[in-house]
């Protein structure tokens, strides 16, 4: 081999491995740094005007989109122990997670109910690992959401500073954020998180790109936040009944899903500049996230003016 073809030779693996570390580094920020800040900013935006004004203002929407990709930086090589308690938080298999019957709402009778499960269905890899915490870290987030705005409202009733809280506000919905926005893409729901596995009659990938390829490369090569503020601008502002119920129909619903993204990848939507079709899809994936997170926020505040009951 002449010095010249060792040199091209060289030059391709570098390449290679720099392609590959790149689409790991994709593959580790759900939908991105760019879906993610869209989906914060876009619910900061869209705030009724009744939330106080911290969180609509320009410096509040410029925090919540910076918080926005924060908890993907707690699953880095350099916090090992972070990384593997975090990870979960992720994701759920909700196609395994039927093994249950109806999901229970707190998250360690969730990990307690998988342990016979585990037993009766050894083939299956049912550990709390594996199979996913998102709707609980979701709703905590809420909740630590909903307990520090009710902090404030007593702040502003005795007439004391309340910028400290303002930032612990805005940290937090900027956290529930990322997790909402989790929660609208479909593969973060799903057993098929990254390359189609089992029968597969239809032909989908198996190969583990379609992740990254869909949420970070086409989304951040082709969506623009402008693209998504009709539809949630569209969407009224709703009070939650129950937060937790309409979360899991949340999730339910992006992995109906699953299977459409698929299908689409295989159709070359998101390849390069994608197909009317896939761009439509993220779009209508992300503001359905703006939409989710927007309704939280707001629902964690109305609810924040709730007496608390005496213990």
């Amino acid at each position: 081999m002449t010095r010249q073809n060792r040199f091209f030779t060289l030059l391709h693996s570098c390449t290679a491995l720099v392609l590959v570390s790149v689409l790991l580094t994709q593959h580790a920020f759900a939908w991105g740094v760019d879906g993610h800040h869209m989906v914060n900013r876009l619910a900061g935006m869209n705030l009724p005007n009744d939330v106080p004004l911290f969180l609509r203002s320009p410096e509040g929407l410029n925090a919540l989109e910076y918080y926005a990709p924060e908890p993907d930086h707690w699953r880095g090589r350099g916090e090992p122990q972070l990384a593997d308690e975090s990870a979960p938080d992720h994701f759920i298999a909700l196609e395994r997670v039927a093994l249950l019957g109806s999901l229970p709402r707190n998250r360690y009778d969730y990990v307690r109910a998988l342990v016979p499960l585990q037993t009766t269905h050894p083939d299956l890899p049912l550990t709390v690992e594996r199979m996913g915490t998102q709707p609980y870290q979701t709703v905590e987030m809420s909740e630590r959401l909903k307990s520090a705005m009710r902090d404030y409202r007593a702040l502003l009733a005795d007439k004391r500073d309340t910028k400290p809280l303002e930032a612990e506000i805005i940290f937090l919905a900027g956290i529930l954020g990322h997790y909402v926005g989790d929660g609208s893409m479909p593969l973060h729901t799903s057993i098929y998180p990254n390359g189609w596995s089992g029968p597969n009659p239809n032909g989908y990938t198996t190969e583990h790109h379609i992740h990254a390829l869909f949420e970070s490369v086409f989304v951040g090569a082709n969506v623009k936040i402008g693209d998504l503020e009709p539809a949630v601008k569209a969407s009224e502002p709703k009070l939650l009944g129950d937060v937790f119920d309409d979360y899991v129909a949340y999730l339910r619903h992006s992995n109906t899903l699953v299977e459409k993204t698929y299908q689409l990848e295989k159709a070359g939507a998101f390849s390069g500049a994608g197909t009317p079709d896939g761009k439509a899809f993220a779009e209508e994936r992300l503001a359905a996230g703006a939409i989710e997170l927007r309704d939280i926020i707001y629902t964690a505040w109305i609810r924040s003016a709730d007496p608390v009951a005496a213990h």
